[in-house]
C-alpha cells in the first residue's frame, strides 16, 4: 500500500466521530489477538514436535552443535525449528503490545450496550 493510500485512510480514520475510532480499535484488536493466538498455538505445536522428536531444545542443540552423523531431515527440521520458533517469539511480542491496548477494556456504559 502506497503511503499516499496510508495516509488517506488515516485522514478519513481521523475525521470519524472519537466513539466509532474507539468501537472500530477494539475490534481490530480483538479480531488481531484472535488470530494471533492461534498462530502462536500453532507455531508452539511445531516447537513441542521437534523438542519431543529430537528429544531437545533448540538452544540445547543451538548450544551442542547438530550431530556430525545428523540426517539430512534433521538439517531441515533444524532450519524450520528456527523458523517456528522466530514466530513463537513473535507472535507473543505482538499480544503482549495488543493486550496493553486491549486492557483499556469496555467503559461503563458500554457494558450496558452489551447486556451485562
Amino acid at each position: 500500500m502506497s503511503t499516499d493510500a496510508i495516509s488517506e485512510i488515516e485522514g478519513d480514520f481521523s475525521s470519524l466521530p472519537r466513539e466509532e475510532r474507539e468501537v472500530i480499535i477494539r475490534h481490530g484488536v480483538a479480531f488481531r489477538l484472535s488470530d494471533l493466538r492461534k498462530r502462536l498455538f500453532l507455531a508452539e505445536s511445531k516447537v513441542r514436535h521437534f523438542e519431543e522428536k529430537y528429544k531437545s531444545t533448540l538452544d540445547q542443540l543451538d548450544l551442542n552443535g547438530i550431530p556430525d552423523d545428523a540426517s539430512y531431515e534433521m538439517h531441515e527440521d533444524y532450519i524450520m525449528w528456527h523458523h517456528w520458533d522466530a514466530v513463537v517469539h513473535k507472535a507473543k511480542q505482538d499480544i503482549d503490545s495488543l493486550q496493553r491496548i486491549a486492557q483499556h477494556g469496555l467503559h461503563l456504559r458500554e457494558v450496558a450496550d452489551v447486556g451485562y
